[in-house]
């Protein structure tokens, strides 16, 4: 195990800052990489059987995850330096990707959608709001004056911003793109937007109905792929946080959105971001986010927008708000771990760990981006 690690250790930092890091093996040796005499190192990897060793030795990124996430693994000190060095494991597993793919041709593109979303959404609605901001139960980015600042107030800013954004009025009828639980609906019924919801997760639609029902707010939740959804009467405005991702077929989407908005109306949307659209970890697309989920490309998405009848009205970066969050996310899911390891089981919080960490490191190392922009669709005036 240490040559092999010794030998990828000097190859991959090579042209790279080194961080030194120790290995304990599970028959009590200890190694380690990079650590200067007296220093500590600044993670140290516990291989606790023999599937572990095996795992780390093939130095193979799912191998790897897949040990952590089932207890061979485990990460003392800075698990965020480990997750920015992942390059240091290959991630070469072409048969997972076609397999990615390959089921929405004969489930069908929303039949599949329905199944993906559900597989990460789909959890108890309390198992989320262990980490979630305790005022909104906001999934999606908050807004930050500054990097201490509570995520409660990020997310308060995050829900005005929108309706600023959109521009109604109580009595104007809002889309929502993804219920989630219940951040946006509730904010803007409490100011009195009549809001129509719209969601794929069965949890997600029993959370709100009671939710709503509790709290005597007039939202309307309907159970429904966004492609597929019909309404006789068109929306002054819709929003969309943190769905886009989910929806990578961007021209049918706009399409949909230009059928179910007014002329004139607005649509915001929010999401994270990659430069290239496949190039999420084999770990991710497989136990985070499966199905046809897929960070936004920017470049082209503004290309369909300019195909369709919405005009660009303002776009801002968000990605050191995703990092605050993730990392705000991250830090509560930790704290939260007893009550989340009795409740819900050890490997649903190590699967979470890694994707909020994971997350957070992207979006720290600049390898994932993050935006927020608004739409309008061309006015009737315009149209005549």
């Amino acid at each position: 195990m240490a040559d092999t690690l010794g030998r990828r250790y000097d190859e991959f930092f090579r042209d790279r800052t080194p961080v030194p890091f120790g290995v304990t093996g599970h028959d009590g040796r200890t190694f380690s990489f990079g650590v200067a005499e007296g220093s500590p190192p600044t993670f140290t990897v516990l291989v606790l059987d023999e599937a572990g060793h095996d795992a780390l030795v093939s130095l193979d990124q799912l191998q790897v995850a897949l040990a952590y996430l089932r207890g061979h693994l485990d990460v003392e000190g800075d698990i965020v330096a480990l997750l920015n060095m992942r390059e240091f494991f290959s991630d070469f597993h072409p048969i997972a990707f076609a397999g990615r793919w390959l089921p929405s041709l004969w489930q069908g593109r929303t039949d599949h959608d329905r199944r993906a979303i559900s597989h990460h959404y789909d959890e108890e609605s309390e198992f989320f709001l262990t980490f979630l901001d305790g005022r909104h139960r906001c999934y999606t980015q908050g807004v930050f004056l500054s990097d201490d600042e509570p995520l409660e107030d990020a997310m308060t800013r995050k829900m005005d911003l929108a309706l600023d954004a959109i521009g109604v009025k109580p009595g104007d009828r809002v889309l929502e793109v993804g219920g989630g639980w219940g951040a946006f609906a509730e904010h803007a019924a409490m100011r009195g937007i009549d809001v129509t919801t719209v969601t794929l997760a069965a949890e997600s639609e029993r959370f709100l109905n009671n939710l709503f029902a509790a709290k005597q707010l007039p939202v309307t939740v309907v159970r429904e792929h966004i492609l597929r959804y019909h309404n006789p009467q068109p929306f002054d405005a819709i929003v969309n946080m943190g769905v886009t991702e989910h929806l990578p077929d961007y021209r049918a989407t706009l399409q949909t959105y230009a059928r179910l908005l007014r002329p004139g109306g607005r649509v915001y949307l929010d999401a994270l971001a990659m430069r290239r659209k496949h190039t999420s970890s084999t770990f991710f697309k497989k136990y985070v986010y499966p199905g046809r989920s897929a960070p936004l490309l920017l470049h082209s998405y503004l290309r369909q927008v300019a195909h369709s009848p919405f005009e660009l009205l303002n776009v801002q970066d968000d990605r050191h708000n995703y990092f605050l969050t993730c990392r705000a996310w991250a830090q509560r899911l930790d704290a939260a771990k007893e009550e989340i390891t009795a409740r819900w089981g050890d490997e649903l919080y190590r699967r979470f760990r890694i994707f909020l960490w994971g997350s957070a490191s992207g979006f720290d190392t600049r390898m994932v981006q993050a935006y927020r922009w608004t739409l309008q669709r061309t006015p009737a005036d315009v149209m005549t």
